[in-house]
C-alpha cells in the first residue's frame, strides 16, 4: 500500500495494489473512509502498476477538470 499523508500525519487516502485472477496488477485509490474512489487499468507487471501510482501522484494534483456533460 502507498499512503498519502496530510500535514498532520493522518492517513487520508491510500493506494492499494491488487492482483487479478489472471495475474495482472491494478491499483485502487481509497478515501479516508475506505471507499474506493478510483480503479486503474490492468498492468502486466507489479512494477508497471507502481509506476502508474507514481504517475497519478505526480500528475493528478495539477490535472484540469473537463466537464463533457455540457
Amino acid at each position: 500500500m502507498y499512503g498519502c499523508l496530510n500535514d498532520g500525519g493522518e492517513n487520508i487516502e491510500q493506494f492499494e495494489i491488487n492482483e487479478s485472477d489472471d495475474g495482472q496488477f491494478y491499483f485502487t485509490l481509497k478515501a479516508a473512509n475506505n471507499e474506493i474512489i478510483a480503479t486503474s487499468e490492468m498492468y502486466t507487471s507489479k512494477q508497471n502498476c507502481q509506476n502508474g501510482i507514481e504517475s497519478v501522484k505526480t500528475n493528478a494534483p495539477n490535472a484540469e477538470i473537463v466537464d463533457t456533460t455540457d
